[in-house]
């Protein structure tokens, strides 16, 4: 099985505060966990979630308005492909300080 990326990401237009909200919630984090390992279509990823299908398509969507995973197209051996996703970041920091709250959201370790 081999994997085809469909979207790619150049530069974050995420609204930090969005990300945070995202993440807020276990579903999605469960997702982006998931996601991270490798592409994974939505219905691996609702048997991995303990929530409905709608659920998972819910916080799939949220998570893709906030540039935390891709859709990417899932090419199988016999020729077949299925929309799958991943994720699109390694590393997440949050920075409190005098100036608010600052998300920093890279694909590799700096």
């Amino acid at each position: 099985m081999s994997t085809q990326a469909s979207n790619t990401r150049s530069e974050s237009t995420a609204d930090h505060a969005a990300q945070l909200d995202v993440l807020g919630d276990d579903c999605a984090r469960t997702i982006l966990v998931a996601t991270s390992e490798g592409p994974k279509t939505a219905k691996e990823l609702t048997e991995r979630t303990d929530s409905s299908s709608a659920t998972v398509y819910r916080r799939i969507n949220n998570l893709l308005e906030s540039d935390l995973i891709a859709e990417c197209v899932r090419f199988d051996d016999d020729g077949s492909h299925t929309t799958a996703y991943e994720a699109t970041v390694d590393i997440l920091r949050v920075r409190i300080d005098a100036d608010g709250i600052d998300v920093v959201v890279s694909d590799t370790e700096e």
